[in-house]
């Protein structure tokens, strides 16, 4: 696992999180609370453009996050590519549409720990390994 930095102070009344494992056709999601600093797996979302963002508001009217977390990618010395400006400007896309917060989590050898596992749905195993690195690092 690569170092991480310190997390961003997370207000302790946050308490429920989606997790995103943004890719350019498909998005992983998952599920967690930061009392158990568990996540679960969800449905994949197979779509893109404004198809991906009405089944990310579906997803959030039915868990009513507290807030988001997105992985994004890096090389593995840490630098930026495609994929890394591809994932930010998702994360800012969720902050502006629905007005929550949003946390973003390197998210370096994810689905190769994910495959590892024997994931059957490695999008969706991905963003539960993002999303409870996020809830791990929260006191």
């Amino acid at each position: 696992m690569p170092e991480q930095a310190p997390a961003p102070a997370v207000p302790s009344h946050f308490q429920s999180f989606l997790g995103f494992d943004f890719g350019q056709k498909r998005t992983g999601v998952a599920s967690g609370n930061r009392l158990l600093k568990t996540a679960t797996p969800q449905a994949t979302i197979r779509a893109e453009g404004e198809a991906r963002f009405a089944q990310v508001e579906a997803r959030i009217r039915e868990w009513q996050p507290d807030a988001l977390v997105v992985g994004v990618p890096r090389h593995p010395d840490g630098a930026p590519h495609d994929n890394t400006r591809a994932a930010q400007r998702f994360a800012r896309q969720l902050h502006g549409r629905f007005r929550l917060p949003v946390y973003e989590v390197d998210e370096r050898y994810s689905t190769t720990e994910a495959l590892a596992s024997g994931a059957r749905d490695a999008d969706a195993a991905s963003a539960c390994i993002i999303l409870e690195q996020f809830l791990r690092s929260l006191p």
